[in-house]
């Protein structure tokens, strides 16, 4: 039998997964896991890569990317957030933003340094920082029950091996955008203790009732120490094109460059000659996803609000619920895997996503409209027969 590698033994199956895996052994369950939108892309996003197919554009590219489409996201962002990256130097394209996380924190770190997690977090994070051989320090306060973290504890985790912090906003699992003043602070900490931030901010595109956010890098101080990733899976349901990129300073976005070539050479052309069409600005291609799933949203959040034993807010952004099911009296692992079996309905245990969340469960609503009010059906009986 074969050794597996120590870092190969230390990356776990993550309960979003197991019980993503469970719920394939029913033929009518209501899969509310996994953060992959029914919504079909614009046809022509799909139009536009099945042509790249036809006329042979299925080769290589540049380890970063096209300079097509990294022209095309420098103008993006600049359109639509005002901030200015040099298309052939500080913009990558990648495999998805998967690959963008793990190539920025793999460009960055030693082994042995830390980089600091504020809970909820998504739940990959921690993996790929094993991956890298080096140490998640998850800020997670279990008597935090608002799903949010304090500046202060990312601060007194600081020691001199922590090389980052990792933020995701809007959030997964929470759907809440970290407020600007939090913020704020951590910029504050990472101008302190020169450390670099890696800011996800793959759900901007789906925030709600026009609640305001703004990026990190807009803090004077922090273009030159932000990592910022982002990816078309969620703002153009393009989850299958695996398809993302990222903006940084030049320095790391030539090491990533470097580790592109080794990993995967490059992201898929015909994705990538999809992306040009989904971000050129011909047409706004999304324009029409914050109507469906604040639809969706809406239907979930009455539905739920009526079950006595559940406590819920709307999220103000991403399409996750986070339901807090402390009233039930069961944690966050053994109420899913009885919700799966007894009601055929698959959701994902909060704990996931840290302690503070052991009292919740994370609902996507990536599903039509009849499927969340059949779901919410099954789950309002479920928990009335507790």
């Amino acid at each position: 039998m074969i050794k597996t590698s120590i870092v190969a033994d230390s990356i776990k199956l993550s309960l979003v997964r197991s019980l993503f895996n469970e719920a394939k052994k029913y033929d009518d369950v209501i899969d509310f896991t996994l953060g992959d939108p029914d919504v079909q892309p614009h046809q022509a996003i799909k139009d536009a890569a099945c042509e790249a197919i036809q006329e042979g554009k299925t080769r290589y590219s540049q380890n970063a990317g096209l300079l097509d489409l990294r022209q095309t996201i420098s103008k993006y962002y600049e359109q639509k957030e005002g901030f200015k990256y040099n298309p052939v130097t500080e913009v990558m394209a990648t495999v998805g933003a998967m690959e963008g996380l793990y190539l920025a924190l793999i460009s960055i770190l030693n082994p042995g340094d830390e980089v600091i997690m504020p809970a909820p977090y998504y739940v990959n994070y921690a993996q790929m920082i094993r991956m890298c051989h080096a140490v998640p320090i998850i800020i997670d306060n279990p008597e935090h029950t608002d799903l949010s973290f304090d500046v202060a504890d990312i601060e007194k985790a600081v020691t001199p091996k922590t090389r980052a912090i990792m933020i995701n906003t809007p959030s997964n699992p929470s759907g809440r955008i970290i407020p600007w003043n939090k913020i704020e602070g951590i910029a504050e900490l990472a101008k302190k203790h020169d450390l670099v931030v890696i800011s996800d901010e793959v759900y901007k595109c789906l925030i709600y009732d026009n609640v305001p956010f703004k990026s990190i890098v807009a803090i004077d101080g922090m273009r030159e120490r932000t990592i910022l990733i982002n990816s078309l899976s969620k703002e153009f349901c393009m989850t299958g094109y695996r398809i993302g990129y990222v903006l940084a300073p030049e320095e790391i976005i030539a090491a990533m460059t470097k580790l592109q070539e080794n990993v995967c050479a490059c992201a898929p052309l015909p994705s990538q000659y999809a992306a040009i069409k989904a971000l050129d600005g011909e047409e706004d291609y999304s324009k029409n996803m914050v109507d469906i799933f604040t639809e969706r949203r809406n239907v979930l959040f009455e539905g739920l609000s009526k079950i006595e034993k559940f406590s819920v807010k709307a999220p103000e952004a991403t399409f996750y619920m986070m339901v807090d099911i402390s009233k039930t009296g069961i944690d966050s692992i053994d109420f899913c895997y009885a919700l799966l079996r007894g009601a055929h309905v698959a959701a994902v245990p909060g704990v996931t996503y840290g302690q503070c969340c052991n009292h919740y469960i994370r609902i996507a609503f990536t599903l039509d409209i009849e499927k969340i009010k059949e779901g919410v059906c099954r789950i309002t009986k479920f928990v009335n027969s507790l």
